[in-house]
């Protein structure tokens, strides 16, 4: 793909000789005869090196350079004048710009240093586009699987991260919202910035709007000195409001205000205090419910839910158990000195078939607790919770005699239904049929 050189120079002959040059070398131009369309030209992109002349009636070239190496500190700038000396040259390279040159040009000259500046840009480029993907890794690596389900949570997490949209996550307790939340942060834009968390449903009504909101000194007993709040605190970056399906309705009230303006006052307090925050919640009650049941506000639901990040359980992604398992052995091994190699196949089994209803967080409980009490490499079934023992073993289905055909199916589609925690695809992969064969027989709609 070829680059595009801007060239801003009030003199129109030196503009279309600097065009014409760079066409013959292969590169696309644009001109401005002035430093304002010359800006105007960068702000719409597209412009990979910059040339201005240093003298020019309105924004001069020393303003070009301010301005592109603040807003474009990505494009490199080429100073040319006919007033060269020293000092301008000197303060033209503090100000930012790539290099400086005197009319009249060595068009030779002058093509060289075009070539060395595009390739320290591409270079710069290919570096940034490496260290994206490798902060990239590093936000989603506490995100283990390779399931279809969570390869789309970390899709959507990387679509969102980068804008200011507020995002609400949902999903039952301990399958990893606070995760994503994290991750969230860490590929966005406010990443250097801090990530302040709040767990709504551990702080009563009062408590928890002087958390959010601080306190000024007196405001309530015990309240000695003013206190900032958690929006203060995260100022310039990001809140996550866990169990936000908790609060009470006079802070949803409150939380609403903030949300529209970015403004609130103290518990206390007369002065408007204005905030830059990026707003995360995340619940595991279904906040459509709870709107209809007059527990909570509909204006606040759709502003919490500008984009919404559903986690899965673990029943619906049972293809990353093995992996989770194998992070969280390795987490434990070295915090607790050990060398638990891994499960057995009966033990691999019982993990395998479980439903997890206390998702990803139960099972880092239950590999935890047998890496501590292990006293071999290997974890057996026996060394698994009693319930993970009771529940283990072939799965078998019971079909007493005379039960007919037709009974006999309904029973075998409705317990692999069961099996696979009412998961249809999954259901009629293991029987063997089509999706839309287990439809009709269940007499569903697809």
């Amino acid at each position: 793909m070829k680059s595009t050189i801007l060239t801003i120079d009030d003199e129109e002959n030196i503009r279309s000789g600097l065009c014409d040059n760079f066409e013959l070398e292969g590169y696309e131009v644009k001109q401005a005869a002035n430093g304002k369309d010359g800006l105007a030209l960068v702000k719409k992109g597209d412009i990979d090196l910059v040339i201005t002349d240093l003298r020019m009636d309105g924004i001069s070239g020393e303003e070009v350079v301010r301005h592109i190496t603040t807003e474009n500190p990505g494009i490199p700038v080429i100073v040319l004048t006919g007033h060269g000396s020293i000092d301008d040259a000197t303060k033209a390279i503090k100000m930012g710009a790539y290099d400086f040159l005197t009319k009249p040009l060595d068009l030779d000259h002058l093509n060289k240093i075009v070539k060395n500046a595009l390739e320290g840009r591409e270079l710069k480029l290919q570096k940034k586009q490496l260290e994206n993907e490798l902060e990239k890794k590093k936000a989603l690596s506490e995100m283990v699987g390779k399931s279809s389900v969570l390869k789309s949570v970390m899709e959507k997490i990387t679509r969102v991260a980068p804008s200011k949209a507020t995002v609400l996550i949902t999903g039952e307790s301990g399958v990893g919202k606070e995760g994503v939340a994290d991750a969230i942060h860490a590929l966005s834009p406010r990443k250097d910035k801090p990530l302040i968390k709040v767990h709504c449903a551990a702080l009563s009504e009062s408590l928890l709007e002087s958390e959010l909101f601080g306190h000024e000194e007196g405001a309530f007993t015990g309240a000695d000195k003013m206190q900032k709040g958690r929006f203060e605190l995260a100022h310039g970056g990001t809140i996550f409001l866990d169990e936000i399906g908790e609060i009470s309705q006079s802070v949803q009230v409150k939380l609403l205000r903030v949300i529209q303006n970015r403004q609130f006052e103290r518990v206390g307090g007369e002065k408007t205090i204005d905030v830059d925050v990026r707003i995360i919640a995340a619940t595991n009650r279904n906040l459509e419910e709870e709107v209809k049941a007059g527990r909570f506000r509909e204006d606040l639901y759709y502003r919490l839910n500008v984009v919404s990040v559903q986690v899965p359980p673990l029943r619906e992604r049972k293809e990353d158990i093995p992996l989770l398992v194998s992070s969280f052995l390795e987490r434990f091994n070295e915090e607790n000195g050990k060398n638990v190699k891994g499960f057995d196949s009966k033990a691999k089994s019982a993990l395998s078939n479980y439903s997890w209803p206390g998702n990803i967080r139960q099972l880092q409980n239950v590999v935890e607790g047998c890496v501590a009490m292990s006293v071999s490499d290997t974890v057996k079934l026996a060394d698994l919770p009693d319930y993970l023992q009771n529940g283990s073993g072939d799965k078998a289905i019971s079909i007493p005699l005379g039960t007919s055909m037709e009974e006999a199916e309904m029973i075998i589609i409705n317990e692999t239904l069961a099996f696979c925690g009412g998961n249809r695809s999954k259901c009629a992969e293991v029987l063997g049929i089509g999706r839309k064969t287990l439809y009709r027989k269940l007499g569903e709609e697809e």
